[in-house]
């Protein structure tokens, strides 16, 4: 059986969404079997588009390793603001440790 945790979603009008994430799957594939349309996921995981650009915050960001040079070129050409802790959800994989925290998307991808 598959553990699942719950994961929080802002958008960039404050709205937050709810969901529940299997442990293993990506943020982005997450965000995208809950509707999060602010997602777009154009590339499908493939990292080669920038399109699930999402946020974290300092504790969030703490639970991953640093991105390699491949996520950091690509967030070179993020359609939002980047951030200290911008990421590609793609290459965020939920662990048990992210249970209850937010991802914040930006307001365009």
């Amino acid at each position: 059986m598959t553990q699942e945790i719950i994961l929080h979603y802002k958008s960039a009008d404050g709205t937050v969404r709810t969901v529940d994430a299997r442990v293993g799957d990506s943020v982005m594939d997450t965000a995208v079997q809950n509707d999060i349309d602010e997602v777009v996921a154009e590339c499908g995981g493939s990292l080669i588009c920038a399109t699930c650009h999402v946020y974290l915050d300092d504790a969030t960001a703490a639970l991953f390793d640093e991105p390699e040079d491949m996520e950091l070129e690509m967030l070179e050409g993020v359609a939002a603001e980047r951030r200290e802790h911008s990421r590609l959800s793609c290459q965020l994989i939920v662990k048990p440790e992210l249970d209850g925290h937010t991802i914040e998307t930006p307001e365009r991808q």
